[in-house]
Formats: C-alpha cells, structure tokens, sequence
C-alpha cells in the first residue's frame, strides 16, 4: 500500500513524466490525505488510511515557504520548468485557493518568469466561480476525466462530494480550450473484485466524445506509475495508450502519453 504523505507546503523538485522539474505546492494538511476524490489508484493512499489532525497551510504559510524555496533555487538551482499545485488531496478545496494562486504568479514572475505554473485537479470544485478564475489564470490547468461512465466513477474516482458529471462537462466547454484533460487508463480489479479495465471502446468511445466537446488544448494519457492503495489495478499498456491517444489526434486534438 502506498502513502506518498508531503509534510510541507513546498515539495521537490520533482521530475515529473509530463511536466519536466517541477515545484510542488502542496495546499493540504502535512500530515495526511484531504481530497474530494478517494481514488483507488491514489500514491497518497486512501483518505480513510492517513486521517490529517493538522490544519491546511495559510496563504502567508504558502507564500513564505514558496519564496524562500525559489530563492534557494535561483541561488544553486535546479531551474524549475513548472510550479505545480499537487500534493496531499485536491488543491482547488483550499479555501484560499483563489488569492494563493496571485501570490504564486507573482512569485513565478519575481524570480523564474519563464516557469509555467500548473494545477493538477480532479475538476469538483470548478463550479465556484473563484476557482474557475483562478483556472483561468494558470499555464496549465490540468483537469481529471477518467471516464463519463457514472458507475465507473464511483467505484474508481470514489468522490466523497457532490458530484455532477453533466454540469462538470458543461463548465468544462466554459474554458474555452483554457484546460487540458487528464485521463488515467488502467486494467485490473477493484478490492471487491470488479472489472476496472477502461481501455476498451465501451469506455474509451463516449470520453472521447465529452474531450472533443470540451475541446481542450490538449489531452494527456498516462497509466499507473506508482505503488497504488488497491494492489489487483495494472497498468495499460503501451499499445493500447497508443491507440488511445491516436484516437484522440485524428479528431485534432494534441495528445501526450505517459506510460
């Protein structure tokens, strides 16, 4: 079982399969999981498994830990590509989210102008119009859909919030190709014994129907990297991610692929 728990508010950096050198802000508790979703493929874990007892950092916590890092970073490096909201669960359920994000840009254009900043989010709070600003704002808003299939949602993504896939597609097409979709394929079982293989047309057909009608600016496919909390789930392999991906270029939209 995996729990990859980051203590503080700055992580790495990491090299990241999609990103390049990137700088983690972690908006989260230090000392466990807090998401919307409880996904079962999660290198965190599961929410249940590490409970936080720690508040979440404060924007002045995040500001300071960021400027402090990115000093140490100009003076000895690595040169960050990207500063990359991640971490311990959903970073877009800070409350704060909206006004850590100005700071953040600010940051990024005091002291590495030519970073991109990037939000990894699995899209639940996108309703609130100060999220979906903030979105706005950021070089990469990078936005989860596993699939459209509902059941597939809840046994695999888990969310523990209100969850309307209708209306999260709809304002996905509000960005107005301002976001790049997010997909997980993998195979396997579920801890209950269920099939969670997403790589066929049965699923694969109706998400590349949604991507298109969000039309995002691009769509990047990966598979499992990392330990998971459920240890039956497999990674897809390199074929099929292929054929995935050259599905979603014939219908002109770029696609990377992370295996």
């Amino acid at each position: 079982m995996a729990t990859v728990i980051y203590t503080s508010p700055i992580f790495g950096p990491v090299h990241s399969r999609r990103l390049g050198v990137s700088l983690g802000i972690n908006l989260m508790p230090g000392d466990g999981k807090v998401c919307s979703f409880d996904c079962l493929y999660c290198e965190c874990g599961l929410n249940g498994q590490r409970p936080s007892h720690l508040k979440r950092p404060t924007r002045a916590e995040v500001r300071t830990a960021l400027e402090e890092r990115l000093k140490e970073m100009k003076a000895v490096g690595p040169t960050p590509d990207v500063l990359t909201f991640a971490g311990n669960g959903e970073p877009t359920g800070h409350p704060d989210f909206a006004a850590i994000m100005d700071d953040v840009i600010a940051l990024r254009n005091a002291y590495f102008p030519a970073a991109q900043v990037s939000v990894l989010s699995n899209a639940t709070f996108i309703l609130r119009p100060k999220v979906f600003d903030a979105l706005m704002k950021v070089d990469n808003n990078i936005l989860k859909l596993d699939t459209v299939n509902p059941d597939y949602i809840r046994l695999v993504n888990r969310p523990n919030c209100r969850y309307d896939l209708e209306a999260l597609i709809a304002k996905m097409r509000d960005f107005n190709g301002h976001c790049i979709i997010q997909t997980l394929f993998m195979k396997g079982r579920s801890f209950d014994g269920q099939d969670v293989d997403n790589t066929g047309d049965a699923y694969v057909l109706p998400w590349l129907d949604a991507v298109c009608s969000i039309a995002p600016s691009k769509v990047m496919v990966y598979t499992i990297d990392r330990e998971t909390p459920c240890p039956t789930l497999q990674k897809a392999t390199h074929e099929e991610l292929d054929r995935i991906a050259a599905l979603v270029e014939a219908r002109g939209i770029p696609c990377s692929v992370s295996y």
